[in-house]
């Protein structure tokens, strides 16, 4: 009997000792980017052709997602 006494004298004192307190939180600093100042206007693009609309289109019809789900 005395036995399972200190066995629990010996429970509390070591869960007593245990920190409880909240986890301390450790700020680790983030770099930011800073934009820097623009630079120089680049080149012009080339002027697009002129075109009937929907002259050279493709259209892709998706099956819906219900069909695709059972295959």
């Amino acid at each position: 009997m005395n036995s399972l006494k200190f066995a629990a004298l010996c429970a509390v004192v070591a869960l007593a000792a245990c920190n409880k307190s909240e986890p301390t939180v450790v700020a680790v600093p983030v770099p930011v980017a800073v934009p820097g100042p623009a630079g120089p206007a680049g080149e012009t693009g080339a002027k697009g052709t002129d075109g009937k609309p929907g002259e050279s289109s493709t259209v892709i019809v998706m099956p819906p997602a219900a069909s695709a789900a059972t295959n």
